[in-house]
């Protein structure tokens, strides 16, 4: 039998966490090939000898870290994608860096942490541009696939069509920081900065700009065959004096009644002038169907 406390004497580091300062440096100062992947992210690269450290100890899965910038008292959090790093070294994505106010070589502290479920985030994007996309609960659920965890006052970066969009996270739940790895998550969006409203234009009390006798047709009426004929071999065509005059009516502008009772349809029917007979008729009256003249193409000889 073991004495109390004597698996903390065999084992001293089993309930110590993790805690380490590390030199930081962004993504494109990694050795070897471009790592777009993690620019993509929230998830940063560690050296193999933090591995080593994290099996030792009671660190629960999946590994989340806080990262501290003390001279700037800046927080944040994040997961971890890889341990390729150069010892005493760590690769963050840019957004990150910019977050905790880092330059490159600056000390950062790091250390592991138990973070709860999230089951409500709201995110405000920094651009209208935002709303140009087709769905973009659907882009953003694809891109925090990339993400191990979010804190509350961040300005992460995501990419879509070749374009990066920042949003800043206003609020999460049930807590400042959550953590969003295998969880059902409620998503809200904030009016993005610099967006207004679209106001609607008021026109009842605008004065009318233009008369509406700008759109009437010249004649008043149908005439049929009002065209003018050309001849084939460039003479100058008859005058025919047998054309009718058009002419044009002079266009008054009506004025509304004013005094008509609200709801009321009145049907107004045009009474026309009293014929030589005293009667009213119609126009359909004065028509006759065939009662025009026909000619012949060929001369009668005599």
């Amino acid at each position: 039998m073991f004495p109390f406390g004597g698996l903390n004497m065999m084992f001293p580091d089993l309930n110590r966490p993790f805690n380490n300062h590390y030199r930081c440096y962004s993504v494109s100062m990694l050795p070897g090939n471009e790592r777009h992947d993690v620019e993509k992210g929230g998830k940063i690269i560690m050296p193999s000898s933090a591995l080593d450290q994290l099996t030792r100890l009671n660190v629960e899965y999946p590994m989340l870290f806080k990262l501290t910038n003390k001279k700037k008292d800046r927080v944040t959090h994040a997961g971890v994608l890889e341990f390729v790093a150069d010892e005493g070294k760590t690769y963050l994505p840019y957004w990150m860096m910019r977050n905790l106010l880092l330059e490159e070589d600056e000390m950062i502290q790091i250390e592991s942490v138990s973070l709860p479920v999230a089951t409500f985030s709201k995110f405000q994007p920094q651009s209208p541009d935002f709303l140009d996309i087709t769905n973009p609960k659907a882009v953003l659920e694809n891109a925090l696939r990339n993400f191990a965890c979010l804190t509350t006052g961040d300005l992460i970066a995501i990419k879509y069509n070749s374009k990066i969009y920042e949003l800043c996270v206003l609020e999460t739940r049930p807590g400042n920081a959550v953590t969003i790895i295998e969880c059902d998550m409620n998503v809200e969006f904030a009016p993005p900065v610099g967006y207004t409203e679209p106001q609607m234009e008021n026109n009842v009390d605008q004065p009318m700009n233009e008369d509406g006798v700008e759109h009437l047709a010249d004649m008043q009426g149908f005439v049929a065959f009002s065209g003018e004929g050309n001849r084939l071999d460039g003479k100058q065509k008859k005058p025919d004096s047998a054309a009718p005059m058009l002419l044009k009516k002079p266009y008054t502008r009506g004025i509304p009644d004013y005094d008509h009772p609200y709801g009321l349809l009145r049907f107004d029917r045009t009474i026309r002038p009293d014929k030589g007979n005293g009667e009213a008729k119609d126009d359909q009256d004065d028509f006759q169907m065939f009662q025009g003249q026909g000619f012949s193409l060929r001369k009668n000889r005599k």
